[in-house]
């Protein structure tokens, strides 16, 4: 298990446990191991029973439970609790911003035990009767219900990426000599995925004729096969992630390659141009070997898997580059102790020029975060102090004074002026009271843009991939407003959020807005989510010239001035 799981599971006891009213000591004994154990750095499997008990807030009980979950991968206090609550009820624990008082409410009072249950009772307007909730409070519950409901059994990009390289590996290797490409909703970097996606074609030593008989590559522990169908095979990882294995004969590698890259929409208008372009009332596309050919049959130019999601690439000329992560030269957006980030100061910096970037803003929490550790004034001129003394030993290398600015509810930055001209750059972004109508976000955003000491707006919309949808804003006028006033929109690289979304790069290119593709590192491994940024800026069409941290210090130093 990870230390991430092993976390989640003291979170997860300590919910149920609060569901069914015992030790609020205990409760909150593990919710701090869950805090604790979520940044320990050192694979918790591999540490000793005593090293694991020195870790603070972290005693013999607790230790004993961890050992017990890597032993068994279940916790038996857990699974006591879990006996005795209808799974619904579990599963209630689960949505976001729905604790377990009020599940216990709904459980005991409403009788409502599943999700369905009381998304039902929401819609018949029965928990405006029930103590402690509103018509504001169920109309909010709706949402959060209905998004988790819509959640179910897609996963985030960033999170499978791992799973869908350990399993090309497995079946490059178990299919020597066989084609295999990843196709569907990874290859058009899609920010959720429904399914992992292979074409496979033959001949191989372990396929039948033609590549028609895979089913003993799922004999590995690591896939389990549930069926077959003309199109290919399908199964699940043993963490419940759908696999689909599409097979083909070598001579159609390129029309089937096309076919499980490109989306449905792309497709239908790919088809239309191509009967446009040619005499005939039909094109075959069958028993093409390659998708060039594919795309030369139809008269068409070629385009790329991740800009098939309708018919504006068909009518749009390809950019000659495309962003990379690799283009990217400068981390921005990073946290550290001196707020809610698990390394130092020091360490972040070495981290960034271990991975060969040649500069670091360190954006830790403002002030009225005090839930992140946010740095009052004088805790503020402290790293100022040891950024400084910092530079002075770099070569080569530049550390930038900044700060993740709350934007008040207001509009406002979170200090007073004569603390906001001591940044070099500051990136303003909303935390606190969410739940506004578009109108007001809207505004909200829009001060704190007009604000002559903002230089980027962090994660427009506060969204929090399949678990928050954000506050609803008018990004016309936010982008609009952004460039009127010189200020440059994030794309917040955390696989959670990818915010703005990439469906908005067009436009604010078109208004001359740049994107600063920022992994909102709160640690040194949270510096790599820069790719999964870089991947989807690609599906909106993002050039090295327009991101803003694709730019030499120099430069860079020239654009963040306002």
């Amino acid at each position: 298990m990870t230390n991430k799981q092993i976390a989640t599971a003291f979170s997860d006891l300590a919910k149920i446990m609060e569901l069914h009213d015992e030790n609020p000591f205990k409760i909150r004994s593990y919710n701090s191991a869950y805090l604790t154990l979520r940044k320990v750095e050192q694979p918790l499997p591999d540490m000793s029973d005593e090293d694991i008990t020195a870790l603070k807030g972290v005693g013999k009980t607790i230790a004993g439970k961890i050992r017990e979950l890597v032993e068994s991968g279940k916790m038996m206090t857990y699974e006591k609790y879990r006996e005795k609550t209808p799974p619904g009820v579990v599963d209630m624990l689960k949505v976001n911003g729905f604790g377990p008082k009020k599940v216990k409410v709904v459980w005991k009072e409403l009788g409502a035990e599943s999700i369905g249950e009381l998304l039902y009772a929401c819609n018949e307007n029965r928990l405006v009767e029930i103590k402690g909730f509103g018509q504001k409070t169920q109309t909010e519950l709706i949402k959060k219900l209905e998004l988790f409901l819509n959640s179910q059994h897609k996963f985030h990009y960033g999170k499978i990426a791992p799973v869908q390289e350990a399993i090309l590996a497995y079946l490059t290797t178990t299919l020597a000599g066989a084609q295999i490409a990843v196709v569907g909703d990874m290859i058009q970097l899609n920010p959720i995925v429904e399914h992992l996606d292979f074409l496979v074609a033959g001949p191989s030593p372990e396929l039948d004729s033609g590549a028609k008989d895979i089913e003993k590559v799922f004999d590995d522990k690591q896939l389990i096969f549930e069926q077959k169908d003309k199109n290919g095979y399908y199964g699940k990882t043993d963490e419940g992630i759908p696999i689909r294995i599409f097979t083909c004969e070598e001579k159609e590698w390129g029309s089937k390659l096309f076919r499980y890259s490109s989306s449905s929409e792309f497709i239908t208008a790919f088809l239309e141009k191509a009967k446009a372009n040619s005499k005939a009332k039909a094109l075959d596309f069958k028993n093409l070997a390659t998708e060039k050919a594919v795309f030369e049959k139809a008269g068409l130019s070629y385009v790329l898997p991740e800009l098939r999601y309708d018919d504006a690439a068909l009518s749009l000329p390809t950019p000659d580059a495309l962003i990379r992560a690799e283009d990217i030269r400068g981390v921005v957006h990073a946290h550290t102790t001196y707020s809610d980030g698990i390394h130092t100061l020091e360490q972040m910096v070495d981290e960034a020029k271990n991975l060969g970037y040649e500069y670091l803003t360190i954006t830790d929490h403002s002030q009225a975060a005090f839930y992140a550790n946010g740095l009052k004034p004088d805790r503020l001129l402290e790293q100022f102090a040891a950024i400084d003394k910092l530079n002075t030993q770099q070569k080569d290398f530049k550390i930038y004074k900044s700060i993740e600015s709350d934007i008040l509810n207001d509009g406002s930055l979170d200090y007073d002026e004569e603390i906001l001209k001591q940044f070099d750059l500051i990136i303003a972004s909303v935390h606190t009271n969410l739940k506004m109508d578009q109108a007001k976000a809207t505004q909200r955003l829009i001060t704190a843009i007009e604000n002559p000491y903002t230089t980027i707006l962090g994660h427009p919309t506060g969204r929090i991939l399949l678990a928050r949808s954000g506050y609803p804003i008018d990004h016309a006028k936010v982008i609009d407003a952004c460039a009127a006033n010189g200020v440059h929109l994030e794309l917040n690289a955390n696989p959670l959020r990818l915010d703005i979304d990439w469906t908005w790069i067009p436009y604010a290119r078109e208004k001359g807005v740049l994107i600063s593709i920022n992994p909102d590192a709160h640690s040194k491994g949270g510096i790599q989510d820069i790719k999964y940024g870089a991947l989807v800026a690609r599906k909106g069409r993002l050039t090295k010239e327009g991101c803003l941290n694709a730019r030499g210090t120099a430069e860079f130093e020239k654009l963040i001035k306002r």
